[in-house]
């Protein structure tokens, strides 16, 4: 698995301060994509064990973060490898608040519950769900590009046995 992208500190994707970690790779080609090189699974650098140990260890020692959000790309069709680096994270930094976008909806990603793409959802807080729709893009939209594309709040719709939207803590 490759990243394309890491920031330490981003307040675009996602509620609060938020490091941000960009997983090349992605076959849902959506027109419009505000980064289609993110595409190519082979594009930026390889995301080693190096690698992911020194982002855990700038996020931990960040006592301003208010999580980390991982998006691409797609970080689904890696979900296998991008579930290890969590639990990872989990591991050496503690509890960290993850959000994670995908072009999947909630429901196809709930579809099946024994694979890859499920346990990766299980491991996160918030999903930002959809495909980009530029027919939708809507720029004064929270944390997504068009209108189609929901913030789910992924602990209590896995309960609740439905998709759930995700309430902002400053917004009413």
């Amino acid at each position: 698995m490759n990243i394309c992208g890491y920031s330490p500190e981003s307040i675009n994707e996602g509620e609060g301060l938020r490091a941000a970690i960009f997983i090349s790779g992605c076959k849902h080609y959506c027109p419009g994509c505000f980064s289609p090189k993110t595409w190519n699974f082979e594009y930026g650098e390889p995301f080693t064990l190096a690698r992911q140990q020194e982002i855990i260890r700038d996020i931990a020692a960040n006592p301003l973060l208010d999580g980390l959000t991982i998006l691409g790309g797609d970080p689904f069709f890696s979900a296998r490898e991008v579930s290890g680096f969590i639990d990872l994270l989990h591991l050496e930094a503690g509890p960290v608040s993850v959000w994670i976008y995908s072009g999947y909806t909630y429901e196809e990603l709930t579809a099946a519950p024994d694979s890859d793409e499920y346990a990766l959802l299980g491991r996160c807080d918030v999903l930002v769900d959809g495909r980009y729709i530029d027919a939708l893009r809507d720029p004064s939209l929270l944390y997504r590009g068009s209108s189609n594309q929901r913030l789910i709040d992924i602990r209590q719709s896995l309960e609740q046995g439905e998709a759930i939207l995700w309430r902002s803590l400053f917004t009413k």
